[in-house]
């Protein structure tokens, strides 16, 4: 993707194969995945696998997870972005959904935040998205607290797979 947006701290770009170590050192941390199955990745294919399917979602859906760089040192940090989802969730289908996931030295600085700011002005003011969605793990206190920065409204909560999930959604103020 032809896109590159920027914040006052970081850079968001789209995802490289080049970009796997540093996302492989990220995802097969057991804390990163706490709220996640806890399934942290355990070999550097799972991340390769994961970048091809983002990287579909950029020419299928013209849109996708974005890599994080902080500006001041070049360091990927994780990823945020948007995602068009095209799977069941919360008896859902077709929405596009806010995200971001983080390396474990990153959090706690404003920077999930930064990024998701950045990514709903361009999803409500560049691509006219009507409404943003997204989920997170009722007791992952951080992303809730995010989420709700950012200006979403929690919905309602549902269980999937007897895990719990505050379901979310922002309406574009524009349209």
């Amino acid at each position: 993707m032809n896109l590159i947006l920027e914040t006052d701290r970081l850079i968001l770009r789209e995802m490289l194969f080049s970009d796997a170590d540093a996302l492989f050192e990220m995802d097969s941390n057991s804390k990163v995945h706490q709220y996640l199955w806890n399934k942290p990745l355990t070999d550097i294919s799972e991340v390769h696998s994961y970048i091809e399917l983002v990287r579909a979602q950029y020419f299928r859906n013209n849109i996708g997870r974005f890599v994080v760089l902080l500006k001041e040192t070049n360091e990927l940090m994780g990823w945020a972005g948007l995602k068009y989802n095209t799977e069941m969730v919360n008896n859902k289908v077709h929405f596009y959904d806010i995200g971001y996931r983080l390396n474990e030295k990153f959090w706690g600085k404003g920077y999930a935040s930064e990024a998701s700011f950045a990514w709903l002005d361009y999803g409500f003011n560049v691509m006219k998205i009507k409404i943003m969605e997204a989920a997170a793990h009722t007791d992952n206190i951080a992303s809730n607290r995010i989420l709700k920065k950012i200006g979403l409204k929690m919905t309602e909560q549902y269980l999937e797979d007897g895990v719990s999930w505050n379901w979310y959604e922002l309406k574009n103020p524009n349209l």
